[in-house]
């Protein structure tokens, strides 16, 4: 939460302390620094793409599982603090190539999953032709996250927006 509210370069070990309710003492015998907490938030940001990546290895038809991905990320991403701090650690992460290392595995677990999808749609005949499904899969995931700031700035819910989004991908990879 004080990422959220303060920022993390703003944020300090005590703001951290005191938000927690613990003493400065007991938090540094969980955690050396604020980098470390940053590190456990990375750990359960995966646990929180489990279900999206159980999701995406269901042995569905593409474009089925495909829909569906949508709709649950979309729904993640809904949460206007999974957005915000998505924001706050990405601009930290540009600035600081040891926090991006942190959740790049992340977003690279969803990016193979999702390629998966699509070569699969591809195998099957149901999806047009993709020269580099890791490159759709990328631009697939950044055209949901884009939305859902959209969302979050504009204060647009994402269920409004969801819907284009959709139509845009599946226009996109769908067989005409």
């Amino acid at each position: 939460m004080c990422f959220l509210e303060k920022g993390y370069h703003q944020t300090g070990v005590r703001d951290i302390a005191k938000r927690a309710g613990v003493s400065l003492g007991n938090l540094y015998n969980h955690f050396p620094g604020k980098h470390d907490v940053l590190a456990e938030i990375a750990t359960l940001e995966r646990a929180e793409t489990e279900p999206l990546l159980r999701l995406l290895a269901k042995p569905a038809p593409a474009l089925e599982t495909l829909d569906a991905f949508i709709e649950a990320y979309a729904t993640y991403l809904a949460v206007p603090e999974n957005i915000i701090l998505t924001i706050e650690i990405t601009s930290e992460a540009i600035r600081k190539p040891d926090i991006a290392a942190m959740f790049v595995g992340n977003r690279e677990a969803l990016v193979a999953a999702l390629t998966d999808v699509i070569r699969r749609g591809l195998e099957d005949g149901d999806l047009r032709a993709i020269a580099d499904p890791p490159q759709m899969a990328w631009l697939i995931l950044e055209l949901i996250e884009g939305s859902a700031y959209r969302s979050v700035l504009g204060g647009v819910a994402i269920a409004g927006i969801a819907g284009s989004v959709r139509d845009f991908i599946f226009a996109a990879v769908r067989k005409p």
